[in-house]
């Protein structure tokens, strides 16, 4: 089992964080981002996605809840566009295409929750962050279990477990203007 985390940390950080440099993997977390990546699932892959953005060493939580939706965001929104690519591709079985419409209709849905947490946030608006963050989240649960109970592996098992896992941090960030637990 340790070893299926470290491999899903290893894949998870590679796609999901290719502009990442060496030199922000090194930095010490701040207060704040220590305190966020506590109270995620995974305090590595917070720590590491959230300093993969430049602004994130002196970011406040204004800041780090605009990081933490972009990240979000692009994850959704280059899913997006690998289901597109994989909808063209004319092999692909009747079941497999029947499965990534499901993908892109939720992912459709993900990426309007992420821009709406963002004319939230462009609004100082933040009550509804959290469930916009968990919308995405779902979206990405309800794609992966389209390919689950099959012999198909899911094409998008990486990207689907990342935006769970930014989202996770969105959520945890949410809390921080709504003071909800």
């Amino acid at each position: 089992m340790a070893r299926f985390h470290f491999v899903l940390i290893f894949f998870l950080c590679y796609y999901c964080l290719p502009f990442q440099s060496s030199a922000a993997i090194s930095n010490v977390p701040t207060k704040l981002v220590n305190e966020i990546c506590n109270q995620t699932s995974n305090y590595s892959f917070c720590v590491e996605s959230l300093y993969s953005d430049p602004r994130t060493p002196d970011a406040d939580a204004y800041e780090l809840a605009y990081v933490s939706f972009g990240l979000a965001y692009l994850n959704a929104t280059a899913t997006q566009d690998s289901i597109a690519k994989l909808l063209k591709n004319t092999t692909a079985s009747a079941a497999s295409l029947k499965r990534l419409k499901i993908c892109k209709r939720d992912y459709h849905k993900a990426v309007s929750a992420l821009e709406q947490a963002f004319n939230d946030l462009n609004s100082e608006t933040y009550f509804q962050l959290a469930k916009l963050a968990g919308r995405a989240a779902a979206a990405a649960d309800n794609c992966q279990s389209a390919f689950e109970g099959t012999h198909n592996y899911s094409p998008l098992a990486t990207m689907n477990a990342c935006l769970k896992a930014l989202s996770g941090i969105c959520i945890v960030v949410s809390k921080l203007f709504t003071g909800v637990d």
